[in-house]
């Protein structure tokens, strides 16, 4: 199943004014890049988010956010979010800001 393009478009339009951000092909998805760390990206239906691990394990517990696992095992620190806890542009920018505030703590690759 190839990834959603509609929820790479919608990230596109938040993070186009974040400054040093890129995107790759990753996944079988799409990810975005800020300072070289990856900070989220589209899998199949899902945003997937790279939140650290303290911010996952928050996250996991809201409705419509479970553990990015595509291989049988979860990677720790991030989620996937399906496309009804992302349905409002307001919960999307939201996501991605809580990413992008993890990542702005490692150091640029």
């Amino acid at each position: 199943m190839p990834y959603n393009a509609d929820i790479e478009k919608r990230i596109n339009r938040i993070t186009a004014r974040w400054k040093n951000i890129s995107s790759k092909k990753m996944f079988g998805g799409i990810c975005c890049l800020l300072n070289g760390n990856m900070v989220c990206g589209v899998y199949k239906d899902f945003l997937i988010l790279r939140l650290g691990e303290k911010e996952a394990a928050a996250a996991l517990e809201k409705a419509h956010v479970t553990p990015f696992d595509i291989t049988g095992r979860p990677m720790k620190g991030w989620v996937m979010v399906s496309e009804e806890g992302m349905a409002r542009e307001a919960d999307l920018k939201s996501w991605l800001q809580k990413a992008r505030k993890f990542v702005n703590t490692l150091p640029a690759k």
